[in-house]
């Protein structure tokens, strides 16, 4: 299984100061129904003083030094003025109290803890009193809490700032990501009927590589080398799959076979891309401002993008009228084009793009859009998150053309569910249809070799039932 998250999906073993850090984190965030709410309030109240006293005390941006330094130069203030306080906490109560100052200090506040625990793969806020994260593909309540809704929305103020956006009554949704790339997304009132509600998608610190699809069992490598050989023959690439089913990690992967030579150019709405190519041109959408001008959206992006010599055109995510300027680009020799799209097949896809195709305005016949479709991608990818968690490449699909008004396809690989294990994990196998893509002659002679035996009809690798 894989994912572009921290969690469940693909995670590397953790060492053993790692492992240490995310057993203390996730017994901080069990939630204890023996601490009482007054106690709570004690707790943050207090924080809060300690917090306000520190601000009158210090100007921060008088300080200098990298922000460890910053830290313990802070702490030994913090430390002095909890010696000052009335506390009647016990020494562990009074470190944390320490801690969650620092917090507020220098990070987000109660998310800190959450977010230093690389076993959680999605952090949800319902409000300041409901905070649950997702672990190996379940929910759990945390005992994290906001103080109240305008500390809730001081932590998201933040977030979105730090990237240049902003989260107000004028514009109530907002997408945004932290410093290691997760991905944010923030509703606030009166949108949101019971208080600010952010989601959060988190990343790996340690990139998910093709070594973790296969011993993950996400992917076979016969499919991976077959996907390396699509990827550096410049056929267009269209991934597909529901959300969470690992989308944008698997472009992050298949990206990663471009050639260093080429002149790359991404799209996205939040930056989250990881590319590691030298030569990257990294573009942004840009929400309106205040008065409701000035928004860029994909489709700004991606016609600029046109005339920035680009060889690889990646988008983050196709959802709108950009779908059209995509093909397009396509199909006029921008081939190795790589885009995502939500579909819960590849049928679905088809479906998807042309809906998409037709909110650009134009009134084009359903066939001319196929005809575009059919010319323009070369190949699907399907991810999928199978019941339990396992995220997998459920199938790689050739599009083979038109007969009449239909697009013709052909599965190449694909995975076979054969049942779920006694924890509520599904397993199966990966299989070979045993046709081969009509586009081999292409990859060989673009110098990629691919062994026409692995296309026989045959099982690939088999998941354990255990």
């Amino acid at each position: 299984m894989f994912g572009k998250r921290a969690s469940g999906a693909v995670a590397k073993a953790p060492r053993p100061a790692a492992a240490k850090a995310e057993t203390e984190s996730a017994a901080a965030t069990k939630p204890s129904p023996k601490v009482s709410r007054e106690k709570i309030e004690r707790f943050n109240e207090l924080k809060t003083q300690l917090h306000r006293k520190l601000i009158d005390k210090l100007d921060l941006t008088r300080m200098v030094g990298d922000e460890d330094n910053l830290r313990e130069q802070v702490k030994e203030v913090v430390t002095g003025l909890a010696d000052q306080e009335n506390t009647l906490l016990n020494y562990a109560e009074r470190q944390r109290l320490i801690a969650e100052v620092l917090d507020e200090t220098f990070g987000l506040g109660p998310l800190e803890i959450l977010l230093k625990d690389a076993s959680i793969s999605d952090i949800l806020i319902n409000g300041p009193r409901q905070v649950y994260v997702e672990r190996s593909g379940r929910l759990e309540l945390t005992a994290v809490e906001f103080r109240d809704n305008a500390h809730l929305m001081h932590v998201i103020d933040k977030i979105v700032s730090a990237v240049g956006r902003r989260c107000d009554e004028v514009s109530p949704m907002v997408d945004a990501r932290l410093k290691d790339g997760s991905r944010v997304n923030a509703i606030i009132p009166p949108l949101a009927i019971d208080g600010a509600s952010v989601s959060i998608r988190r990343f790996g610190k340690d990139p998910v590589t093709w070594d973790d699809y296969i011993g993950f069992k996400s992917v076979t490598p016969e499919m991976r080398d077959f996907l390396e050989a699509c990827v550096k023959s410049h056929l267009n690439i269209l991934i597909v799959g529901g959300t969470g089913s690992g989308k944008t990690t698997l472009l992050n992967n298949l990206s990663s076979f471009i050639p260093d030579t080429e002149r790359i150019v991404t799209i996205e709405d939040a930056a989250e891309l990881q590319l590691r190519q030298p030569h990257i041109v990294r573009l942004e959408t840009r929400p309106a401002n205040i008065e409701g001008k000035g928004r860029i959206a994909i489709r700004d992006l991606l016609i600029n993008s046109l005339r920035m010599r680009p060889d690889r055109i990646v988008v983050g995510e196709c959802r709108g009228p950009e779908t059209l300027d995509m093909l397009q680009a396509m199909n006029t020799g921008h081939d190795g084009s790589l885009t995502t799209i939500h579909a819960n097949s590849t049928r679905d896809a088809v479906q998807r793009v042309e809906t998409m195709v037709m909110m650009a305005g134009f009134e084009l016949p359903v066939r001319a859009i196929r005809n575009q479709f059919a010319s323009a991608v070369h190949l699907i990818v399907q991810a999928q998150r199978l019941t339990g968690g396992p995220r997998k490449v459920v199938t790689i699909t050739e599009v083979q053309g038109m007969e009449g008004d239909i697009i013709t396809m052909q599965d190449i690989f694909k995975f076979e569910q054969l049942g779920v294990t006694s924890k509520g994990k599904a397993y199966g196998q990966f299989v070979a249809s045993g046709i081969r893509p009509s586009f081999l002659d292409r990859l060989q002679s673009s110098g990629q070799h691919v062994d026409p035996a692995i296309f026989d009809r045959q099982v690939l690798m088999t998941d354990d039932e255990d």
